[in-house]
Parts: structure tokens; sequence; C-alpha cells
């Protein structure tokens, strides 16, 4: 029988009624109180690494997960990991960019209503999570979340309340679970190189969502303040004619001074395309910046954060980089990037 170590984190699956609301207050053993039949599914140890609503998630936390699983590699045949629903998508990217490779199965999971709550969620996806964490062809950081396995890297939490919260964006579902049977629908092959753990991560990271008539004077003050500028565009990708002469300022400014801009759009399905368009395409052309296609915003955000924490300051590097793919994170680039370069 295999041998899982759950880790606790809080979030809603642990929370109990306060005077102000929901709060975690829950141990790993309190949850797992509640679903006896895994029992006949794997051994379970337990540990609980921080106790907070996943609002309050910071890169410390991703950094001390990562410490806990690489710690305890070796004892364990997979991890499951408990963890509120508003940052489980960034959790699991991150996590996919700092553990890369893992021959043992990662697997996130969280609920919209508390475990103890007669209604709820959270037996099933727990159980399901350990159904999944002790099969013997899981592999890597994954999301299970109501019956469906979510690569780590392209989770989005769409919806506030329902169970369905999370969807798989521009990839198909690693596999769904059915009355603890898994069905794959895609089967992948095993990691050829060690698993490879890693912690530095640079927040200075800002998303900016553009709306109509946004002034452009916000500009300077993100070029100095931030080492990379998510620029979330609308359609498929561009700079508004309000915002180009500035950004053209600020980008010449910068150039060379290791700040990067990637372009991503407020789309969430199918990804940008920023040859489409002149309001793209000329901003594509004059500077070097990164585009990220089909990635989600979570993954582009995490990925920046891993890639500039390595200390990566040549843009060609970079660039290179941020384009291979981890964790089916990025799939359009080779056809685009060249459209782009004609």
């Amino acid at each position: 029988m295999k041998k899982i170590l759950m880790i606790g984190t809080g979030g809603t699956i642990a929370s109990t009624p306060t005077e102000y609301g929901l709060a975690p207050g829950l141990t790993p053993s309190d949850i797992l109180s509640y679903i006896p039949a895994v029992r006949q599914v794997c051994e379970v140890d337990s540990i609980q690494v921080c106790n907070l609503d996943s609002t309050n998630v910071t890169p410390k936390h991703w950094q001390l997960l990562v410490r806990t699983v690489q710690e305890h590699y070796e004892e364990y045949d997979g991890f499951v990991i408990c963890h509120g629903t508003d940052t489980l998508a960034y959790t699991a990217a991150a996590l996919s960019y700092m553990i890369r490779n893992s021959g043992k199965p990662i697997v996130i999971t969280g609920a919209q209503k508390p475990i103890q709550m007669d209604v709820t969620d959270a037996r099933t996806n727990l159980l399901d999570s350990f159904i999944y964490a002790a099969d013997g062809e899981s592999q890597g950081v994954n999301i299970v979340f109501d019956g469906k396995v979510i690569a780590g890297t392209r989770a989005k939490k769409e919806r506030a309340k329902s169970y369905d919260a999370f969807s798989s964006i521009n990839f198909p579902y690693l596999a769904v679970i059915q009355e603890g049977m898994i069905v794959r629908y895609i089967r992948e092959p095993a990691y050829g190189t060690p698993v490879r753990f890693s912690y530095d991560m640079k927040d200075s990271v800002y998303v900016l969502k553009l709306i109509p008539g946004m002034h452009a004077s916000i500009l300077p003050y993100l070029f100095e303040h931030y080492d990379c500028l998510v620029i979330e565009s609308f359609g498929v990708g561009g700079i508004p004619n309000t915002l180009v002469q500035e950004f053209y300022v600020e980008m010449k400014k910068w150039e060379g001074r290791g700040k990067y801009v990637v372009m991503t759009t407020q789309v969430a399905n199918e990804g940008s395309n920023m040859t489409v368009y002149e309001v793209g395409k000329r901003v594509k052309q004059d500077f070097k910046l990164f585009e990220a296609y089909d990635m989600t915003l979570e993954a582009v955000i995490t990925k920046m954060m891993w890639l500039m924490g390595r200390g990566t300051a040549d843009y060609e590097e970079m660039k290179k980089e941020f384009y291979t793919e981890v964790n089916h994170d990025i799939l359009f680039t080779k056809r685009l990037e060249n459209e782009g370069q004609k």
C-alpha cells in the first residue's frame, strides 16, 4: 500500500465558524477523520505547515511547501496538499516550477465548503486526491478538484461558489475520477531526469489590467518600482493609442536594465496573438518583450518570479527559458514566434 503525506495549510476545507466568519481551525488529523475510507486507499501521515486563509498566501509559503516536500520526498510515495481555493491555482503553478520532474505525485486540493459541514464537496475532493496520489501512473504537480485532474500550470478558479470551481485553460483535463476509478485522458511518459527543487522567487511582478481610457501616467511608476510588468491587454493583445507613447518612452528608458514586460490577454481561453492587429504587431516588432500566448495568468506570474529568482539577467536567455515548456504551461510558441519574425 502506498504511503502518502498530507500537508495542511488551512483554507476553506479546514475552516470553522467564528464571530467574524469562516476561518481555518481544523488540524490535518481532524480533516482526515471525515474520510475513514482513505484507509482502504493508502497509508497516510499528516503535517501542518501553516493554517491560514489562502488570501494570505505569499511566495514564502510556496517555499515552505517546497521545503516540506523535499525533506520528506524519500519517505513517501506521494503528497496531498490541502489549500484554500482562492489562490490554489497560483500555488499549483508556482510548485510546478519550483518542483520539476517529480516522479512522485504532488496533488493540491481544497473545497468550496468546510469538511465538517453536512453538505460539502470537501470529502469527495480529498478522497479523490488520495486515490490519484496513490496510483502508480500519477506524477508531477496537479490539482484534483470536483472529480477532475488539472495540470498544475493550467488551472483557473472561474466560479466563486459552485463545486466545479476550477477549469483547465487551453489544455485538456489530464483525467477524471469517477466512483473511485481514474479515467486518464492523457498518459504521460515517466520523467527521464531526477526531481529538481528550487526556492528563489523574486516577487517584483505587477499585473496591469488595461481598461478603456486608462491614464498613461501610471506607467513610469510601474517601470521604476517593478522588475516585471505583466500587461493584461484586450482580445489577442495590443497597446491602446492612449498608452502607446508613454509605453515607448519607458521601454526605451529601461531597455537592457533588467526590466521585463509580458503581454497577455484578459480573455481566459484561446490565448493571445499580437501579430494579428497593428496595435499589437507594431509593439512586438519594436521592443523586446514576451508574449504569453496560451498560458494562464497564474502561470505567467509565477514563472517570471521563478526565472527572475534564478538570477537570469540576459534577455535572450530569459526568453528561451520563458518559452521552455514546464508541466504543459505553454504550447503555441514555435508557430507564433515564427510569424512574429516575418
